[in-house]
C-alpha cells in the first residue's frame, strides 16, 4: 500500500446546483474552510454576511488556500432579501438545523430538489430567521454533545446531497 499525493489523485471536475449561504459566521478558519469544503464538493457559489472576514483575512486566505479562486462567492447585507431573491431563483432553502421540525439527514430527499440553497447559521446563535426557510435537516448525533462545528456539518451535508445526487437514492 503506498500513500498517495495530490499530484497522484485526478478527481472528477464535476459541480452540483448547491449554493451555500452563511448567516453572520465570523470565525476566520470556519470561512477559509467553508471555501475548502463547498470546493472538495462541486457547490456552485458561497455568499458571506457582509461582517464575516473576507477573503483578504490572512487567515481566511490561509486556511482555504487556492480555493478561494475556484469557487464564485459573494456578499450580502440583508439575510432576509437575500433568502427572498433564491427562492425567488427557483431554490429550496434547507437549513442545517436542530428544530423542532428537523428531518434527520439521512431521511431527507434531495434528490427531489433542482436547486438547493444549504443554510449555515452563525456559530453562537444559529440560523437568524428560521421561518424562511424551506426546510431544516439534523445531523444524529450519539454523543453527549448536542451539536458541531458549522464547517463539519456543512461537509456531513455536502456528502450527503452529492452521493444521494450522484446515486439517485
Amino acid at each position: 500500500m503506498k500513500q498517495l499525493t495530490h499530484y497522484d489523485i485526478q478527481n472528477e471536475d464535476k459541480q452540483f446546483p448547491i449554493t451555500i449561504v452563511c448567516d453572520a459566521i465570523r470565525t476566520p478558519e470556519n470561512i477559509g474552510m467553508c471555501f475548502r469544503v463547498a470546493e472538495s464538493f462541486g457547490v456552485e457559489k458561497i455568499y458571506f454576511h457582509e461582517n464575516s472576514p473576507t477573503i483578504e483575512n490572512k487567515i481566511v486566505k490561509k486556511t482555504a488556500r487556492n480555493t478561494i479562486h475556484q469557487i464564485e462567492h459573494g456578499i450580502y447585507t440583508d439575510f432576509n432579501e437575500i433568502i427572498l431573491q433564491l427562492k425567488e431563483e427557483g431554490n429550496s432553502i434547507i437549513g442545517i438545523e436542530i428544530t423542532d421540525k428537523s428531518i434527520n439527514i439521512q431521511d431527507f430527499h434531495f434528490k427531489n430538489h433542482e436547486k438547493i440553497v444549504l443554510l449555515l447559521g452563525s456559530e453562537r446563535n444559529g440560523i437568524k430567521n428560521i421561518d424562511l426557510l424551506d426546510k431544516t435537516i439534523a445531523i444524529p448525533m450519539y454523543g453527549r454533545n448536542s451539536s458541531m462545528n458549522v464547517i463539519h456539518s456543512l461537509a456531513i451535508t455536502l456528502y450527503e446531497v452529492t452521493n444521494q445526487i450522484i446515486h439517485k437514492i
